[in-house]
């Protein structure tokens, strides 16, 4: 019995000195041009900014912009982890507020083909950074693919972003549809962009909130709304977020304040998931 205990504290001993693994963000979209990177990207700033760190993923597929929205050159992208024999530290690029991004690249729709020697050393290299990171946030491409679901689905959480608009809401739909349909437990967040008014805003999130309840039988969870601000495309023309851009603007202040929520909700940010994303990535992968 003395054994028995003294085993269990130098487990709990041990369990205390691992680092703990990053919750995996995936952002999506039903559609392009709703505004899904730049608030991938201001957000994970401004978890940066709240002492958390963080990883962005750009892998939007012929979209890639995180080096452009934040005015920055990647030296290396994700491609080059296979072509050049690169580690994924190797590929890391270094932006404002202590931000790390991996770019994506404009061979990226051959990272979602990768044969069994590639795919495990990408998952050998993640599961090594993983433990470096509080949050680790893949900026996915609108829509979705058979090979990019699996990355959504391994994800721990997703954030969809749209707009109020009667088309860009029903691809939002259409995209919640197909992920629910493969997996029923994944937390899925909402962001309306680009509202009007914030009247406008709740309105289009109470909307999707109730179809989603009625036709699919799932919880979407609210996580706010983000107004139309000038400052947003003044911003992106001058290739700095619009958070440092002007951190009082309307949309600097939406961000900032959903944020907050967020983390005030993740009050155990460093308990790891019961399965890794690098276990359930594999997983996905080889059912396909």
């Amino acid at each position: 019995m003395m054994y028995d205990q003294a085993q269990q504290l130098r487990d709990r001993l041990m369990a205390k000195q691992q680092p703990p693994r990053a919750k995996t963000i995936a952002v999506i979209s039903g559609k392009g041009g709703v505004g899904k990177s730049n608030f991938a990207l201001n957000f994970a700033l401004a978890l940066a900014k709240r002492q958390q760190r963080v990883l962005v993923f750009d892998l939007d597929i012929g979209m890639g912009n995180i080096d452009i929205l934040t005015g920055s050159s990647a030296k290396y992208n994700l491609t080059d982890l296979f072509k050049s024999g690169l580690s994924m530290k190797d590929l890391f690029t270094h932006g404002p507020e202590a931000l790390t991004y991996i770019a994506g690249g404009s061979g990226l729709s051959d990272f979602f083909e990768l044969d069994d020697e590639r795919f495990e050393y990408f998952l050998s290299q993640f599961d090594q950074i993983a433990k470096a990171y509080d949050y680790i946030i893949f900026d996915m491409g609108a829509g979705i693919s058979q090979n990019s679901l699996s990355f959504i689905l391994a994800a721990e959480e997703a954030i969809l972003i749209t707009t109020h608009e009667p088309t860009s809401m029903t691809d939002a739909y259409a995209i919640l549809k197909h992920i629910y349909r493969m997996e029923k437990g994944i937390k899925i967040y909402t962001v309306i962009n680009r509202a009007n008014s914030q009247q406008a805003g709740r309105v289009a999130m109470e909307r999707l909130q109730k179809v989603v309840q009625q036709f699919l039988t799932r919880k979407l969870y609210p996580m706010g709304i983000l107004p139309d601000d000038q400052q947003v495309m003044k911003a992106v023309a001058r290739q700095v977020p619009f958070l440092l851009h002007n951190q009082h603007s309307p949309a600097s202040k939406a961000v900032q304040h959903i944020t907050d929520q967020y983390l005030e909700d993740k009050l155990d940010i460093t308990r790891p998931p019961a399965t890794s994303f690098v276990t359930k990535l594999k997983r996905l992968v080889t059912e396909r």
